[in-house]
């Protein structure tokens, strides 16, 4: 096998349909038995752990272990094989019908006009074996509603672009190749990968890690020795067992000087710092690399990962909005970010922490204008002015932060420096007025033409464009408070999500919900998003 045929991303996206479908159960590669094998070993080892710490109590370890070792090792082989033989999929004319279990079978029908996405991923073991997983994802806020793991990177891509054509009502006489790739009758070759229309090399990724600081590797960490904490001989979470240690190796800190307890302080601080980029870096070259984002017949192809690969096709017709993030650093040096809102929703997204739709992850604007205007949804230009809310419903929050101050320093005035309190009393409602004022400057909208356009947040600054005929539903909400200043907020239902308008007059607001439901009042939903 040559690296380019166990790779995704050195498959280009098929440009036609395979003439005959799928009319018998198949089943799973034989090979994934052993890829699921390995991959499930991580989870074989607290177990084995536990049962090694008891064989060694017991005094007959060099029997024991060695028999627990072939025990999980094997049942673990047995079941993943057992599970495999029972596994079939049939892909028919309406829908894809998936069956497993081994002793309680469980069949499930997934018909073509609710898949909304199909990706294909390889994580490092189904690279090496040449393999990936197949994802149907139907929009049902479940994340995948359907997995084949594993099939053969061939047999993925027959089975996406077999999908594609019956969702299409599609059928193409042209034969696939071997690689499951369309090839011309005259020359058996594959036609030649056109030019991204967006790319990231490694200086770009780098560039976007240093943004992504994170301190996920504490969590990490902290769940790694919160389960091994019964292998060591003394309580890890036991502050006063480190101090005596301490003491013991002289090691105090009532014997450093004011400095050198500073100096210790600056030191852990930069190296929690350093850590933080660090571990934002690697996440980021990790997810990132080899970014690709290509423009197909139908849509967009996104691939990307290093030791995870991806490729994950996005139709045009089931992009529901763009959104454009960024932050005051990234933005001083001109780099934005870019996802769709789609109709599958982000419901797996959320589940991982990460937008599966983001289709430029650090881009200039004019790269994110030209990705926007493929998918159809334009960015704003000069002409379009953007309206400020009501500066008073950003205040608002003052209502409640005031009292709650005053509260807590009431209590504690009887202990603690007067001064001091009414110090931190000052404090904390200048950030507040200061955020409420950010808020509300960079809180803008515009409803401009078939488009309505909300920009939020002052530190993850984000901007969103609707197509109006894309709208679902329009929603008026009023709070205690807003009802008394007579403002409103102003909720835009799409197919993925929702976006809001705050701190708009009543007035303004209804009149917005009319114009809106006046252009979407006679758009047929059941034929807006087919291909």
């Amino acid at each position: 096998m040559t690296p380019a045929d166990s790779d995704i991303s050195a498959l280009p996206a098929p440009e036609v349909q395979p003439a005959e479908p799928i009319t018998d159960g198949t089943k799973l590669s034989l090979m994934g038995v052993f890829a699921a094998f390995i991959t499930g070993l991580p989870n074989l080892i607290f177990p084995i752990l536990a049962a090694i710490f008891g064989a060694r109590s017991s005094g007959a370890e060099h029997i024991l272990i060695p028999v627990i070792l072939g025990l999980a090792l094997g049942g673990s082989l047995f079941f993943r094989w057992l599970d495999w033989t029972r596994f079939r999929y049939f892909v028919g004319e309406e829908d894809i019908r998936i069956e497993s279990g081994i002793l309680f079978r469980k069949a499930r029908s997934i018909p073509y006009e609710r898949i909304q996405d199909v990706s294909i991923e390889q994580k490092l073991v189904a690279r090496i074996f040449g393999l990936g997983e197949v994802k149907f994802e139907t929009g049902g806020g479940a994340g995948e509603d359907g997995q084949l793991s594993y099939v053969s990177l061939h047999e993925a891509q027959r089975l996406r672009e077999l999908i594609k054509a019956r969702k299409s009502d599609i059928t193409a006489p042209a034969a696939f190749g071997e690689a499951g790739i369309a090839s011309s009758d005259s020359e058996g070759a594959q036609a030649p990968e056109q030019p991204p229309i967006f790319a990231m090399d490694n200086r770009r990724i780098l560039t976007l890690g240093f943004y992504s600081f994170s301190l996920v590797i504490f969590a990490v960490l902290f769940g790694v020795l919160n389960q091994f904490d019964w292998l060591l001989p003394f309580d890890l979470w036991d502050w006063t067992a480190w101090l005596g240690i301490a003491k013991e190796r002289g090691a105090t800190l009532d014997g450093l000087s004011i400095t050198a307890r500073a100096i210790a302080a600056l030191m852990a601080l930069f190296g929690l710092i350093l850590l933080g980029f660090a571990t934002g870096i690697v996440r980021t070259l990790l997810r990132e690399y080899g970014f690709r984002l290509d423009q197909t017949e139908k849509g967009f192809r996104r691939r990307r990962g290093l030791f995870t690969l991806t490729d994950v096709v996005m139709p045009v017709h089931r992009v529901q909005a763009v959104t454009v993030f960024t932050g005051p650093i990234r933005k001083l040096r001109g780099w934005y970010g870019l996802k769709f809102i789609s109709l599958a929703g982000d419901s797996s997204a959320s589940e991982k922490g990460e937008s599966d739709h983001v289709a430029a992850p650090l881009a200039t604007w004019p790269e994110i204008s030209k990705i926007a205007e493929i998918a159809g949804v334009p960015m704003p230009d000069a002409n379009v002015v953007l309206i400020r809310g009501k500066l008073v419903y950003w205040l608002n929050i003052l209502i409640f932060i005031i009292p709650v101050v005053i509260a807590g320093i009431a209590v504690l005035i009887a202990f603690t420096d007067a001064g001091a309190l009414a110090i931190w009393l000052l404090a904390v409602i200048a950030f507040f007025t200061l955020s409420a004022l950010l808020q509300w400057r960079l809180s803008l909208h515009a409803h401009s033409g078939p488009y309505i356009f909300v920009r939020r947040g002052w530190w993850n600054q984000k901007l969103t464009a609707i197509p109006q005929i894309k709208i679902q539903s329009v929603e008026i909400t009023q709070g205690p408070i807003t009802r008394l200043q007579g403002l409103c907020c102003v909720h835009f239902g799409i197919a993925g999500g929702s976006i809001s308008i705050p701190a708009i007059p009543l007035a303004d607001g209804r009149a917005l919900c009319q114009t809106v439901m006046a252009n979407i009042v006679n758009v047929d939903y059941s034929e807006l998003n087919r291909p």
